[in-house]
C-alpha cells in the first residue's frame, strides 16, 4: 500500500514509540502524502499494523484537516476563516476564490486541478488573511495577491 521504504521507516519509529498508537498520525501523513487521500482501504491497514479499531482511527483522521478522506485536487487551497483573518478580510477572499475557481468550499474542480477548502486557523494569525496551498503558505493577502497566486497555478 506505502512504499516498501516508508514501512520500513515507519517499523523502525516503533523502538522510539513502543506504544503503537503514538505511530497513528505518521502512518496517516505517509498515507495522505503517497496518495493524496485516506482510503478506507488505509484504515484497515494501518488498523492492523497498529492493532487500532477504525473507528478510533477515522476518529483521529477527522479531526485534522490535513488529512483526508477524499482525493484532492493537484493544489489543495486552504483560506483561514477563524477570527483573526475574518477580521482582517478573509470572507473577500474566499468570495473571490470560490468565484474565480467556479468552487464552493469543500469543492474539487472537474479537471482535479483545485480543491478548496475552509480552515478553522493555520497558525499565522497576526498575517492574516492567510491561504495555505499544499504545504506553501501565503500572508497578509490581498484580492490582488490572490489573483495572482492563482494565475501562477494555471
Amino acid at each position: 500500500m506505502i512504499p516498501e521504504e516508508k514501512l520500513k521507516e515507519l517499523k523502525e519509529m516503533e523502538k522510539i514509540y513502543p506504544n503503537k498508537k503514538s505511530l497513528l498520525l505518521p502512518y496517516l501523513q505517509a498515507f495522505q502524502d503517497e496518495y493524496g487521500y485516506i482510503s478506507d482501504e488505509a484504515i484497515e491497514f494501518i488498523g492492523r499494523e497498529l492493532s487500532l479499531n477504525p473507528s478510533f482511527i477515522l476518529g483521529v483522521l477527522t479531526f485534522y484537516t490535513y488529512f483526508s478522506r477524499k482525493k484532492r485536487g493537484k493544489y489543495h487551497i486552504q483560506v483561514c476563516r477563524n477570527l483573526s483573518c475574518s477580521i482582517l478580510g478573509a470572507e473577500s477572499l474566499i468570495d473571490y476564490i470560490s468565484k474565480r475557481l467556479s468552487l464552493k468550499p469543500g469543492d474539487t474542480s472537474e479537471d482535479g486541478r483545485f480543491t478548496f477548502s475552509l480552515v478553522e486557523c493555520l497558525g499565522c494569525c497576526e498575517k492574516g488573511p492567510v491561504m495555505m496551498i499544499n504545504n506553501d503558505y501565503y500572508t497578509e493577502l490581498t484580492v490582488e495577491k490572490v489573483d495572482e497566486i492563482l494565475s501562477s497555478l494555471r
